[in-house]
């Protein structure tokens, strides 16, 4: 029990720190160290150097450039003036009473093309922003509907996702990234129903009682006049050229070089393997690109502030990557804990299969603050189990797949959870003034695999 306590403290005082705006990146290592300080103090330094230090390493040495790169082409979306002709091509056609819908959209169409999070986050913001100026709907309910065309459905729920958490599953279950495609469908209709209602709801009461978009906001996009907007074709194309570009390198990567490519070092010979890499450079690779677009089609407006712009992309990009991977290294501490074993062993007492699946996943992503890392860690220690459970009840392991997918984007985003704080730095927000409608958002989510769970149970659907 005491094991445990110490688990929830150390979650419980890193989602304090979030929520309260002090540096994650200060307070992830703080709270890892006072909670293996409180089981064993004679492993404070191995755990750090060797776990925390060594999972912040790996995941700024994958993702960085990422971040990076995100932030350049949505700071260069930005100054080219190409989010404003968005914007207002949004509002002709979605009608003025719609920008939320509009927002959620183009993130679902990034998401489901294969985007990172993280980089639709710096993408869409710019646009989003003068959108809920021009329609003066509240600064603070921007990251709640970011997160649902995001963090949702495109990311787990929808058939054929590429995002990495409907990837994972197919390792396991041996199934494919479109399994169950009916209650993806179906989920992904509810949490969409549900959320747009919510959010639209939050829309009516601030109208109501006078509030508008705000002032005084930080990071706050640069505002163009209307004579410095290009034509919405133009403007929309790199966001269309980066996610067909991202797709297309997924294919064309492997082709190129083969399972795995030997780099020789110094006279040492190092094999790289190629599949680990692909969605990385894929991403990179189209980003590149889309950069390289829009520098080139807006080079008149983006040069005189190309220095100034550069410069703080670059920097927020640093915080961001930053933040995220104290997180991951937070996480990578906490499972390794007595109290994180305990909570596993605990879960084994459900019966239902599908049910002790999503309890079991969504709680480990909910300590992790990791979808994609409470997936990963439910499946390896349990997936046989899991496999074994559902072929007792007959129980399609396309099912499995899609339960554990959705699972793994309910409770991850918690106040901790690293994308949730890079959109909250990205927004120039904070957990006090938005995180409220983030978290009404995380248990639409969770109470949809549950939704799904109970439409496969009585009508076999899936």
């Amino acid at each position: 029990m005491i094991d445990i306590l110490v688990l929830v403290f150390a979650l419980g005082l890193l989602m304090l720190a979030a929520y309260r705006g002090w540096s994650v990146i200060l307070f992830s290592p703080i709270c890892a160290l006072a909670a293996i300080c409180m089981t064993d103090v004679s492993r404070i330094l191995p755990l750090f150097s060797e776990v925390f230090m060594e999972k912040v390493a790996s995941f700024l040495k994958l993702y960085f450039p990422v971040f990076m790169l995100g932030a350049l082409f949505g700071k260069m979306i930005e100054l080219s003036g190409f989010s404003k002709s968005i914007v207002v091509s949004v509002i002709r056609l979605f009608g003025v009473n719609q920008v939320m819908f509009a927002v959620v959209f183009v993130g679902a169409l990034l998401t489901y093309g294969g985007v990172s999070l993280f980089v639709v986050v710096f993408a869409i913001y710019p646009f989003a922003a003068e959108l809920f100026r021009k329609s003066n709907i509240p600064k603070r309910l921007i990251p709640a509907t970011i997160a649902l065309g995001a963090f949702t459905f495109t990311m787990d729920s929808l058939p054929g996702t590429p995002q990495l958490q409907n990837i994972i599953p197919t390792t396991f279950f041996k199934t494919t990234t479109w399994a169950a495609p009916i209650s993806g469908i179906l989920g992904s209709i509810f949490i969409l129903v549900c959320g747009l209602s919510y959010l639209q709801w939050r829309g009516r009461v601030a109208f109501n009682r006078g509030e508008g978009y705000g002032t005084g906001h930080r990071n706050e996009p640069e505002r163009l006049p209307e004579t410095a907007m290009p034509s919405p074709f133009l403007a929309i194309l790199p966001l269309l050229l980066v996610a067909f570009l991202n797709k297309y390198f997924t294919f064309a990567i492997p082709q190129y070089f083969g399972s795995h490519f030997e780099l020789a070092i110094l006279k040492k010979v190092v094999i790289i393997d190629i599949e680990k890499w692909t969605a990385i450079w894929a991403v990179e690779g189209a980003l590149v690109v889309g950069i390289i677009f829009v520098i080139c089609t807006g080079f008149k407006q983006i040069a005189p502030k190309w220095a100034d712009g550069s410069h703080s992309a670059v920097t927020g990009s640093l915080v961001a990557s930053m933040n995220t991977a104290s997180e991951y290294g937070f996480g990578s501490v906490i499972a390794g804990l007595p109290g994180f074993t305990l909570i596993l062993n605990s879960l084994n007492g459900i019966s239902n299969p599908l049910i002790h699946q999503a309890i079991s996943v969504t709680t480990l992503a909910g300590i992790t603050g990791s979808a994609s890392g409470g997936l990963s860690i439910a499946l390896a220690a349990m997936g046989d189990s899991f496999i074994e459970a559902a072929s007792l009840h007959q129980i399609p392991l396309e099912v499995l797949h899609r339960v554990a997918s959705m699972a793994s984007g309910g409770m991850d985003t918690l106040p901790h959870n690293g994308a949730v704080i890079t959109l909250l730095l990205v927004t120039g927000l904070t957990h006090k003034s938005s995180y409220g409608d983030i978290f009404v958002l995380t248990l639409i989510k969770t109470t949809a695999v549950f939704v799904v769970i109970g439409l496969y149970v009585l009508f076999n659907i899936y």
